[in-house]
């Protein structure tokens, strides 16, 4: 069983002791202490809150709902959901902040507690760290039975969300329409399939194809968008003769692409291609988190603007975002954020913005993504024992390269003239993560074997 609290919000696996795995006892913990932590910042007494598919969705929802409502909060329900329509939600509800019960890409023992603030943004590290402090505390009064909370349903935001995109000032549904794609979608049995083909069909796309489609929470796949986990897909494309596939993650924020020959784009490269093309009509400044691909930084140079790396998570993303004025940015793992369309990572954006692009540039799929530089990515984890000193390990790793370029603003990432290798601890498992690049996929991968065997030394 496992409980992880961090940025990311409170994450765990369904069921165990309390305090072990996310168990209904700290549902209601933790969500007790979110809403006193916004009932100490605001009068305003409005939620949003919204599900993926999972199979705990309805239980966790139910005890966040009567928590909340316990505490004389108001919820608006929008059901099952992805987490970029709730963080839209919150805004255009007026609310005081939101909840998105998911566990992105993990498996589906997993789910959490997303938390949002005001602005339908996750809340920052502080704040995190306060509301932490009134869960241990548990420093939360509730309410007597004539000011509980109300509870509102509202299914209407699928087609809202919808609307902004097919109306967002640089997606071109006529130039969609007009190169009549066929598309097949992975909807990986979560509510991307309730989202995305819709979305497609007000972009244009009139041939969708779904695998997976019902929403069980029973992941027939691993349900992180990686290479080795969307091999259905790549078949269906291949063998239906469509010009390309779409899969997203169970609450639909990442987003990658699969070539017509059943080849992937490459999760990386779909803020590459996004941003090139935002760039190309908005020129203006890049942030993507360390950990993700230098070929942004190549296509934001290319046009003009400046790249700046952020810490590794979402809310430090859109943070340097914010200070940098980034008119594009996101993750490596396939998050697109479009700051004018609001501040998270959001795969229906991103596939429109992406279909624009594709059908501009009169390219099939596999010549666009040729048509950007090629860098490779090993992506390597290490599991953590309980009590591993992993400061004291990097401390060792710092003092064995002291003569690369080192950065420690999120773990240690070191440079090797063109190459890169990033270590740090991970906000949602038990792992040190390892990512290498360089122009050389073999050498990429030894440099992530260089600094395992380093690790697994000083360990």
């Amino acid at each position: 069983m496992a409980l992880i609290k961090s940025i990311s919000g409170i994450r765990g696996t369904i069921g165990g002791k309390p305090g072990e795995g996310l168990s209904p006892l700290d549902v209601v913990k933790f969500t007790a202490a979110y809403g006193t932590w916004l009932s100490r910042q605001t009068d305003n007494r409005k939620v949003v809150i919204g599900r993926d598919g999972r199979i705990s969705g309805e239980m966790v929802k139910n005890l966040v709902v009567s928590t909340l409502n316990g505490l004389g909060i108001d919820v608006v329900d929008l059901g099952l959901s992805t987490t970029p329509t709730v963080e839209i939600a919150v805004k255009m509800e007026n609310a005081a902040g939101g909840i998105i019960l998911t566990a992105s890409h993990n498996p589906k023992e997993w789910n959490a507690l997303k938390l949002l603030n005001a602005e339908g943004e996750f809340i920052s590290g502080e704040d995190g760290a306060t509301l932490l402090d009134i869960a241990e505390r548990e420093d939360f009064t509730f309410v007597d039975v004539n000011k509980l909370g109300s509870y509102t349903q509202d299914d209407s935001y699928l087609q809202k969300h919808v609307d902004l995109i097919v109306n967002y000032p640089l997606v071109d549904v006529a130039a969609i329409r007009e190169r009549n794609f066929k598309v097949v979608v992975d909807a990986v049995n979560s509510t991307g399939a309730l989202f995305v083909p819709p979305l497609l069909k007000a972009l244009g796309v009139n041939e969708v194809e779904v695998l997976f489609p019902e929403v069980t929470g029973k992941f027939a796949h691993n349900p992180e968008p990686l290479a080795e986990n969307l091999t259905a897909l790549s078949n269906e494309v291949n063998k239906s003769n469509a010009d390309l596939g779409i899969a997203v993650d169970p609450d639909v924020d990442r987003l990658c692409f699969v070539c017509e020959d059943g080849s992937m784009f490459g999760e990386e490269y779909t803020l590459v291609a996004v941003a090139d093309y935002v760039l190309s009509k908005r020129p203006g400044n890049t942030v993507s988190n360390m950990s993700s691909t230098q070929a942004l930084k190549d296509v934001t140079l290319k046009n003009g603007g400046q790249y700046t790396p952020s810490a590794v998570g979402e809310v430090n993303v859109v943070r340097k975002m914010k200070e940098t004025n980034a008119v594009i940015g996101g993750e490596g793992n396939g998050g697109i954020i479009v700051p004018d369309l609001h501040y998270g990572r959001d795969a229906l954006i991103g596939i429109g913005l992406f279909l624009t692009h594709l059908a501009n540039s009169k390219k099939s799929i596999k010549a666009l993504r040729n048509s950007y530089p090629d860098y490779f990515i090993s992506k390597n984890k290490i599991e953590l024992d309980k009590g591993v000193d992993v400061k004291t390990i990097f401390e060792k790793i710092k003092g064995k390269y002291k003569n690369q370029p080192l950065n420690t603003e999120d773990g240690l990432k070191i440079e090797f003239d063109k190459d890169w290798v990033h270590l740090r601890t991970s906000n949602t498992e038990p792992i040190i993560r390892i990512y290498a690049e360089s122009q050389n996929e073999t050498t990429a991968d030894n440099i992530a074997k260089r600094i395992m065997q380093d690790i697994k030394e000083f360990m």
